[in-house]
């Protein structure tokens, strides 16, 4: 009886040794697999740092008098491409220059953050106060909206194409009420707070008629922020309509009798035909090619690690 019984413990062991012995062939594999290719982004990236244009401002065309362009282009937030501090570090530096005549923002958004909105608008009207002679000049593209606006009435002057979309001077506050939904399903809510009102926004929660209004309070209380923005920057140039406040949003041919923007124009029009520079340098704080890449390698090393830990245990389960 001894030797089938050795004989199993023998068979047992031998495929235990065969399956683990193929886990490490697995895990050979995918770490060759890593390696080469990491190898070839490395191989990617220096050859798009060899061939990738010079993004710095070349020294030809700041010696020169010249228009400072800065884009904004997107959801105006903190952690975008057009957050505060981009666009601040940006003006700053334009104003910095000696050869600077003017500085051109160049606005594509549907709007965001109106704290953020704010940071630039004080930036922008703190270097007017410091340097009068350097004009800013807002251009709005596709869409200048909301806290886009916010930021362009900040400038001295705004243009934009006659089907541009500007305007949007309101706020919002939006979400979903899901209590019926709750009570549909047969869910209950359990929400603990240590405050009578901590939860008032919660979507799985009835909202009380005092938490609306205070809800409404909040965003009146940062739309007349937003109104009195603009009417410092535009001054009497605005038009006395009932709507100009509302929210709503108007084509660049309908904002111009309202006193919304100032003329029609481009970037290389104002630059041309308003400031009589065709010298435009962009100072538009760009994320670097190599952040780029080196954000999407760690990204990729992180994605192949991650599926070869999963695939080890996921082995090791069967």
């Amino acid at each position: 009886m001894s030797e089938p019984v050795n004989n199993a413990v023998w068979e047992q062991k031998t495929l235990e040794k065969l399956i683990f012995e193929t886990l490490k062939e697995q895990k050979r594999r995918r770490r060759w697999g890593v390696f080469f290719r990491l190898l070839f982004f490395i191989f990617v990236f220096a050859i798009l740092y060899l061939l990738w244009p010079d993004n710095d401002l070349s020294t030809a065309s700041r010696t020169r008098d010249h228009v400072a362009l800065i884009t904004i282009d997107g959801i105006i937030a903190a952690n975008n491409q057009a957050s505060a501090d981009n666009v601040i570090e940006a003006l700053q530096d334009a104003y910095k220059d000696k050869s600077t005549k003017g500085v051109i923002l160049n606005i594509n958004s549907p709007g965001g953050s109106p704290v953020q909105a704010s940071q630039i608008y004080d930036e922008v009207r703190y270097l007017q106060a410091k340097n009068k002679k350097i004009k800013v000049y807002a251009v709005c593209s596709d869409l200048c909206a909301s806290a886009a606006y916010y930021i362009a009435a900040s400038a001295n002057y705004i243009y934009a194409d006659p089907a541009s979309l500007v305007g949007s001077i309101g706020v919002l506050l939006d979400g979903f009420g899901l209590v019926d939904t709750m009570h549909k399903v047969g869910a209950e809510r359990r929400l603990f707070t240590s405050g009578n009102h901590k939860g008032f926004l919660d979507p799985f929660s009835p909202m009380k008629p005092e938490e609306q209004q205070y809800a409404q309070t909040l965003l009146d209380n940062v739309h007349q922020q937003f109104i009195q923005r603009v009417q410092q920057g535009r001054g009497s140039r605005l038009k006395n309509d009932p709507n100009l406040f509302s929210g709503l949003v108007w084509t660049g041919s309908q904002a111009l009798p309202l006193g919304l923007i100032d003329g029609f124009g481009n970037v290389n029009s104002v630059s041309r035909d308003v400031i009589k520079s065709e010298n435009i340098v962009d100072y538009t704080i760009k994320p670097s090619v190599l952040n780029q890449i080196s954000n999407n390698l760690g990204a990729e090393f992180v994605h192949h690690l991650t599926s070869e830990f999963n695939l080890n245990f996921a082995s090791l389960r069967e």
